[in-house]
């Protein structure tokens, strides 16, 4: 894969939590909190490629007139991680968010990461995971598909090869999401969870249907509100039978991005919301009334990940943590 892993970013990940689930004193419940990154391929991010076909026209016509200098700013907003899937698995990383489109003119008719700008192939980041996961048989991944640019029927079909051919019965099939607990998955051997945001998850039994993991969008560059939207997403909580993230992420507008076009989003908004976001994690609780996956940009800074996986031990013995 053509990804560096941004080594200072792995010195300050823990890589305590590289088996964090041998660690965790509930295994017989369900999966309690799990830490996600968002928009979690974008570490790399091809400035050489094509501008996603789900961009607006505007950003196509941008890049068609400033070209490679273009791609580069975008590239500062785009890009929300650092570390590559091996760096963000052994930080303690179990929920990834993935983009997938094809690619215009591709000769190779390969499936890529994407996201406005083309990432890396798509079966070189699964089997980035798979190999962790060999290593590391005690561990489970949820993977999210979510978005899917430029796919028709084949490319679907392709994908679900592809999941087939990479991980095979580590795939667990749809169940119940409260029957899902560590214990569990390792009886079975299994370690992927794949949600799939298409009709084509009806068909497949190891592909389970994307309302089973809903995501808000608080769509705020405002920490005050995302955090009111936070909690009120929690308070509305989950319905049973479904996982349920909360996205601490917050979203640049034009504006935003004009404002601090050559600083990029780490410095112009993320750096700079993290205390008040890192003060909302730390004052959750897991279990069926509180938070499940939670999500951010950047997943090295503040302590976001052992912050995530510490809430694990704050669930009340008396509470029902039915996911």
């Amino acid at each position: 894969m053509p990804v560096q892993a941004n080594k200072a970013a792995w010195r300050r990940g823990n890589r305590a939590h590289v088996n964090w689930s041998l660690m965790e004193h509930r295994h017989t419940g369900s999966v309690g909190t799990v830490a996600g990154s968002h928009d979690s391929f974008s570490f790399y991010i091809d400035e050489a490629s094509p501008v996603g076909p789900e961009q607006p026209e505007t950003v196509q016509n941008f890049v068609s007139v400033f070209g490679t200098v273009a791609k580069k700013l975008m590239r500062k907003w785009l890009a929300t991680q650092t570390m590559n899937f091996t760096s963000q698995l052994g930080a303690g990383i179990r929920y990834f968010d993935l983009r997938i489109s094809t690619k215009p003119r591709d000769p190779d008719n390969e499936l890529y990461f994407a996201h406005g700008l083309f990432s890396a192939k798509v079966k070189e980041g699964l089997e980035e995971i798979n190999a962790f996961l060999a290593d590391h048989p005690k561990e489970a991944v949820f993977l999210d598909f979510n978005h899917f640019y430029g796919m028709q029927k084949y490319h679907h079909e392709k994908l679900v090869q592809m999941l087939k051919d990479t991980y095979g019965n580590k795939m667990c099939p749809a169940i119940f999401a409260h029957e899902v607990s560590l214990q569990y998955l390792w009886e079975k051997e299994h370690q992927v969870l794949v949600f799939y945001h298409s009709p084509v998850a009806l068909e497949v039994p190891f592909l389970w249907p994307g309302q089973m993991m809903p995501a808000p969008w608080a769509n705020t560059t405002d920490p005050e509100k995302l955090i009111q939207f936070l909690q009120a997403s929690i308070t509305e909580r989950r319905k049973k039978g479904s996982f349920f993230i909360s996205q601490v992420v917050l979203t640049p507008k034009a504006s935003t991005v004009v404002k601090g076009v050559a600083s990029g989003l780490r410095e112009t908004i993320t750096e700079r919301a993290l205390p008040a976001m890192m003060q909302w994690v730390r004052t959750q609780k897991p279990g069926e009334s509180g938070v499940n996956i939670i999500t951010a940009d950047f997943v090295e800074l503040g302590d976001f990940i052992s912050t995530v996986i510490k809430l694990n031990y704050t669930l009340d013995e008396g509470e029902d943590d039915t996911t």
